[in-house]
């Protein structure tokens, strides 16, 4: 017996982009939506994700793609031209590829504070339908995950999709292996079809953004002699704002005893230093870290060598200063719009101001 196709236009594919991060669930979403698509909605679906090495802060692209039940999917091409594309992490829209191939037609589904209104926005074509959600305070909020949320507002958007069927394939995605994340997952996706905005007037673009694919720097004609440094100090470009999922350590420097134990734990070197201004120092005892200032007598000179704070364009947010800091300077803050701009401390004053400074955050 044929089925009346609930897609918006049987004679074609729908097609979904996430465009994410790792550790933000983007691959497991787009897992969930294929196989509900095929196992409970009576759609073709076919799902696979592109990323590098497998690490927190590393590009993800996800890729679904649903068919009517008579139209065979035979290719496994990347989306170009999507319906919709999510984006799992706000600094992201900076990157045009992030909105290549995003059409008049098409929706925009965008993790991003109430009241933020990232620049790349401006970009979307004139007539796209653009969604706000702030994915990571709700999923903080639940002790779920963004994917959770972005999932639900996703259902919330495509009336085609039947959000019962899509909250019973995320559940059961996690019933056996972490059961426990089952409940706090169904309120973050609850909570996603119902705390969603829809932004308008905010795209600009006059007509439908160019179709964009990541090329490889160098080809096997064009590569370097292998043990040579073609641009040596390239690293201090780096930016590793994305790799942040919702938390920084915010640095209080009447705190701070400059004992050096952050520097010690942090794997990215982004506390900033400085030799000028050594002083004294109160009397103070941490004996969890064997430190000890004498009690007794004036205080003693203080280190040479002082912190000053925190570059974020370095800092990927993994709190490891937090956890070892003995006199609680650092603590963690959530990374609201503008926190890391307005507290950053530049290590290359000069490079900061050639790439203007860290990324909206």
């Amino acid at each position: 017996m044929n089925r009346q196709s609930t897609l918006p236009d049987p004679s074609r594919f729908f097609e979904i982009r996430f465009e994410s991060i790792g550790g933000l669930g983007a691959h497991a979403a787009g897992q969930i939506l294929a196989r509900t698509a095929v196992l409970h909605m009576h759609l073709n679906g076919a799902h696979f994700s592109s990323y590098g090495s497998e690490k927190k802060g590393s590009v993800v692209r996800s890729y679904i793609r649903l068919g009517d039940a008579d139209k065979a999917i035979r290719t496994s091409a990347p989306i170009d031209s999507p319906d919709v594309v999510v984006v799992f992490h706000t600094a992201l829209l900076e990157q045009p590829i992030t909105l290549a191939g995003l059409k008049s037609s098409s929706t925009l589904i965008c993790n991003a504070a109430a009241g933020e209104l990232p620049e790349g926005l401006s970009r979307v074509p004139v007539g796209a339908k653009i969604v706000r959600v702030d994915a990571l305070k709700i999923a903080v909020e639940e002790r779920s995950r963004p994917n959770a949320v972005l999932l639900g507002v996703l259902t919330a958007t495509l009336p085609f999709l039947d959000a019962q069927a899509v909250l019973t394939g995320l559940s059961e995605g996690f019933a056996h292996h972490n059961p426990e994340a089952v409940a706090a997952n169904e309120r973050a996706f609850a909570r996603g079809r119902e705390e969603f905005e829809v932004l308008d007037h905010v795209g600009h673009g006059c007509e439908d953004l160019p179709v964009m694919r990541p090329q490889p720097v160098w080809g096997y004609q064009t590569a370097p002699i292998g043990g040579v440094l073609p641009l040596p100090g390239n690293t201090v470009w780096n930016d590793l704002t994305t790799s942040r999922t919702g938390w920084l350590p915010v640095f209080n420097t009447e705190e701070c005893i400059h004992c050096g134990l952050c520097v010690l734990v942090c794997p990215d070197f982004c506390l900033v230093w400085s030799n000028e201004g050594a002083g004294t120092v109160p009397a103070l005892e941490c004996p969890d870290f064997s430190l000890t200032w004498s009690t007794e007598g004036p205080a003693e000179e203080a280190p040479s060598a002082r912190m000053l704070g925190v570059d974020y364009r370095y800092c990927k947010g993994c709190l490891r200063c937090i956890e070892t800091c003995p006199t609680e300077a650092m603590t963690r803050e959530a990374e609201t719009p503008g926190l890391a701009d307005r507290l950053q401390v530049p290590l290359y004053p000069e490079i900061n101001k050639r790439v203007g400074g860290t990324r909206g955050n």
